[in-house]
């Protein structure tokens, strides 16, 4: 592959580790964003990885909860899991299968193991909506495998879009106007380049789930390893080459909100009234 000159690489601003944790019913996980390491990256809120193949790992699941002011995104790769929600809304996310799910002005959910044993392997990842959008209506956009197009390249690069565009043209069902996201779940053969577009001025991330990365002919040539995060520069490209064993990443971007955030728990909103007034609400049964 030959480096897009024309355009400006991304660099590695920061590579952190997750952290260990358990949320829900006992569900064990690892908290990439969220932490205290990386509380949030303008417009990512949280994101979470589950990954195990021992049942009372995960068999608590997520028992109904509430959530207001974001979306959530489950994208699983091993498994299944069951959605509900107060409006009647109920579903199964199986692997390479996608729910993005608006929370918005709020709803009510439970997401919850759908097998009692074998690997459940996914990510949860809270996107933050605008103040504008935060008491909207309550929305979905849940994709199964056959829905998120695979792309296969010659080379046998594979790259899932979930949204937002490959180099090649590949375009993910998940449309979003709010923060317009890129959301990639990139598989390279050993020793292998890649290069994906990025809007300049969004924030993103490389996320490591297996082997490692580096970023070709960057200043810093530390690699990108497996369970840690890469925080990238702002830029219109981001330029990688896998190593000895190839890899397996996530490729996720999305415009910065640059708004307030007022957090607590489940909720997310712009001040701290909004929060009491969302916890007020869920108490009086207005979700």
């Amino acid at each position: 592959m030959t480096r897009t000159l024309d355009k400006k690489q991304r660099e590695w601003v920061t590579v952190l580790p997750g952290m260990a944790t358990a949320d829900g019913d006992g569900v064990k996980l690892t908290r990439i964003i969220g932490s205290p390491k990386l509380d949030m990256l303008d417009p990512f809120l949280l994101l979470d990885c589950f990954e195990s193949d021992e049942s009372q790992d995960y068999i608590g699941g997520f028992p109904t909860h509430p959530h207001r002011g974001f979306e959530t995104v489950t994208y699983l790769l091993n498994g299944r899991m069951r959605h509900k929600d107060n409006a009647g809304n109920e579903g199964v996310i199986e692997a390479g299968g996608v729910q993005w799910m608006t929370a918005a002005k709020g709803i009510l959910h439970s997401e919850m193991p759908e097998q009692e044993e074998g690997l459940l392997k996914g990510f949860q990842l809270w996107v933050n909506l605008p103040a504008s959008a935060k008491m909207s209506e309550p929305a979905y956009q849940e994709f199964p495998e056959q829905s998120t197009p695979l792309e296969t390249r010659e080379n046998g690069t594979q790259v899932r879009v979930i949204s937002g565009q490959s180099n090649l043209g590949t375009v993910g069902p998940v449309l979003n106007n709010y923060t317009q996201p890129t959301y990639m779940d990139i598989s390279l053969p050993a020793h292998t380049e890649f290069e994906q577009s990025l809007p300049e001025f969004h924030n993103a991330f490389l996320y490591m789930i297996e082997g490692e990365v580096s970023l070709v002919q960057s200043q810093d040539q530390t690699p990108l390893k497996a369970k840690n995060l890469g925080v990238l520069s702002q830029g219109e490209s981001v330029f990688l080459k896998s190593g000895e064993q190839g890899a397996r990443l996530l490729l996720i971007a999305g415009k910065p909100l640059n708004e307030p955030v007022a957090r607590s728990g489940p909720f997310v909103m712009n001040t701290q009234a909004e929060i009491l007034q969302a916890y007020n609400d869920f108490r009086r049964g207005d979700f």
